[in-house]
């Protein structure tokens, strides 16, 4: 048996992929010859990362801000006119800012819900209107958190909102199945991002300690000993969202060096 991720040509689309988790995904699917088109909400970026991923091959960037219903419509008519169609979308998004509940408000909920809840599930729907009509056999992945299965600590926002997005692929799972799109999830552990920097600077502020004591705590409670990089997320980032995985949908796959100590 031959082994082949099927991506040589595959037209992908990833999101908030300036930095971090996304520009790791997309640097690993152009390297396996999908034509890409990444997004971030700041040009400036954008700029930036189409420059460091063009000698991999066929890239282009989308200005566009994941809260805004427009910006998503714009996302995907300028993937259709790019691309001619669409394989794979995966979703990576910023994460909402660190707190505990009660220093939530109201701005903080609703901003969190928008960007956590309403426009995964709104890109995943004009995605899929486009896949159905472009691609036999397509693939949709979200990013979310450990969080939805183990909260963290001061993190009740993201804890809460990104459990909509396992809702999400289970529902997408089993509707789109029968369309040809299959759909799963990925919950990163700790990833050494800039997110990890602000949720350690956090935690310093509230223990008076140091930044780097704080990344090592983090450290002592995965069993691999160390954060993960974007690259090694990518791995499985590549694997759900090509031929690699033809026969998994509806999952929710951990990639956190085995920090969860949940079962199921």
């Amino acid at each position: 048996m031959t082994v082949t991720t099927g991506l040589k040509g595959a037209r992908v689309l990833i999101t908030a992929a300036s930095r971090g988790i996304g520009f790791g995904a997309a640097s690993a699917f152009l390297q396996e010859g999908a034509r890409v088109v990444v997004n971030s909400s700041h040009a400036d970026r954008l700029k930036q990362a189409l420059e460091t991923l063009r000698p991999f091959g066929e890239v282009s960037g989308v200005v566009a801000d994941l809260s805004r219903q427009g910006d998503l419509d714009l996302l995907v008519r300028e993937t259709r006119e790019r691309l001619g169609g669409l394989d794979t979308l995966v979703y990576v998004t910023g994460s909402p800012r660190p707190g505990t509940f009660l220093e939530q408000d109201y701005s903080d909920w609703s901003a969190a819900a928008n960007l956590l809840v309403v426009s995964p599930a709104y890109l995943a729907r004009r995605a899929a209107e486009l896949m159905i009509e472009t691609s036999p056999a397509a693939r949709q992945v979200f990013l979310a958190s450990v969080a939805i299965r183990e909260p963290l600590p001061n993190l009740a926002t993201s804890s809460v909102c990104r459990i909509a997005v396992a809702g999400l692929v289970r529902t997408l799972a089993r509707e789109l199945g029968p369309r040809g799109v299959r759909v799963n999830g990925i919950l990163p552990g700790y990833i050494r991002t800039e997110r990890i920097g602000e949720v350690a600077r956090d935690q310093a502020r509230r223990h008076g300690t140091l930044v780097a004591e704080e990344i090592s705590s983090l450290e002592r409670q995965i069993p691999l000993g160390r954060l993960g990089t974007p690259d090694e997320l990518a791995r499985t980032i590549l694997f759900l969202g090509s031929d690699l995985s033809a026969y998994v949908t509806g999952a929710m796959v951990p990639v956190d060096g085995g920090l969860l100590r949940s079962v199921g």
